[in-house]
């Protein structure tokens, strides 16, 4: 009698999550590869264009970076799938605040800069705690706190110090300390690295490497992509939310404060209205989507060195500064009409 063996199993469907990528698909998957292009093209139409363009990157650095440190953690709101329109008259919150603490107790400065740091991140937890208690979009809360800020920033200026500016604290005892590291300058040669360079530097590597290489980093673009589902598996959607807001706060306490030191201790209370539209713009021609679940810190970061080199290049080259918030807006659109097209590049060919 002869046994038959039993016919061998039909091989089962690989995993698509196990397949090996080839280079250019992961390329093309890479969120920052549209700004990445936009960089290039910006930075070659103006070389060419504006003749001190080149000699003066340094200025162009210094531009991308005070926006670059705002549109990180704002990238990061935003792939969570968030935004805060606060963000920009809450730099002015945060200086307003160590200029005025510091003066009126006639204490050293470090202490209102110490003031500042709690109460922007109390501003900041304000803002999530908010959002994830009401249910409401997260546009409506902090468009809220934008308006109250900017009330308070010029009602509270005004009656503790009589004008719409603080008074100078530039002769105060740690101003010059503070000034250091907040808004001073190295010389490298012929080339003028501001502090803000290294600050925008230090919080890119953080973002990224919160982003890749944490559980933060996935809760992030798991409430950005879906957040019931991601409490479903058990991702803490309501502490990821606040503590993306509190990043927001750091970050606006850190510019409020180079705004502040780099103007002899001088705030003017109206400033910062209409910055939070900067560093948005910066992150979504970086990549990043409005709805949430994709994008990069890296990308923001060359969003802002795009923004940067318009700003600086448009008055290189001459031309009328009104211009700028139409070349800005012509970039918003073509960068996010590449990444779209990138974007759906990559995903047909997987």
């Amino acid at each position: 009698m002869t046994a038959t063996l039993p016919a061998d199993p039909a091989p089962k469907a690989a995993d698509e999550r196990l397949l090996d990528a080839s280079p250019l698909h992961r390329l093309l998957g890479r969120p920052e590869l549209g700004s990445v292009i936009g960089a290039v093209a910006v930075f070659l139409f103006f070389a060419v264009l504006a003749d001190s363009f080149l000699s003066s990157l340094d200025t162009v650095l210094y531009a991308a970076s005070t926006i670059g440190i705002m549109a990180v953690p704002v990238a990061l709101l935003m792939i969570g799938g968030e935004f805060d329109l606060s963000a920009g008259v809450l730099v002015t919150s945060a200086a307003l605040t160590s200029t005025m603490v510091a003066y009126e107790m006639t204490a050293n400065v470090w202490v209102g800069v110490f003031v500042s740091l709690l109460v922007t991140l109390a501003i900041g937890f304000f803002n999530g705690y908010m959002l994830v208690r009401t249910g409401l979009p997260s546009f409506i809360i902090t468009l809220g706190t934008y308006l109250m800020l900017w009330g308070a920033n010029i009602g509270i200026t005004k009656r503790i110090q009589g004008t719409v500016s603080t008074k100078s604290i530039s002769d105060m005892q740690g101003f010059e300390s503070a000034r250091v590291l907040f808004a001073s300058s190295i010389d490298v040669g012929s080339f003028k690295v501001r502090v803000t360079i290294l600050w925008w530097i230090g919080l890119v590597a953080l973002a990224t490497w919160i982003l890749l290489r944490t559980r933060w980093g996935n809760w992030i673009f798991a409430v950005g992509g879906g957040k019931d589902a991601a409490r479903a598996v058990g991702v803490p959607v309501q502490r990821t939310k606040i503590g993306l807001y509190l990043g927001v706060a750091v970050a606006a306490w850190i510019s409020g404060q180079h705004l502040l030191f780099s103007f002899s201790g001088v705030v003017q209370s109206a400033e910062g209205r209409g910055l939070e539209l900067h560093y948005i713009a910066a992150a979504v021609i970086g990549g990043c989507l409005l709805t949430g679940g994709y994008g990069s810190a890296i990308g923001a970061a060359i969003g802002a060195l795009i923004f940067g080199m318009a700003k600086q290049g448009i008055v290189y080259a001459q031309w009328d500064s009104d211009w700028f918030w139409f070349f800005l807006g012509a970039m918003l659109l073509l960068a996010t009409i590449l990444n779209s097209w990138v974007r759906k590049r990559a995903e047909a060919a997987r």
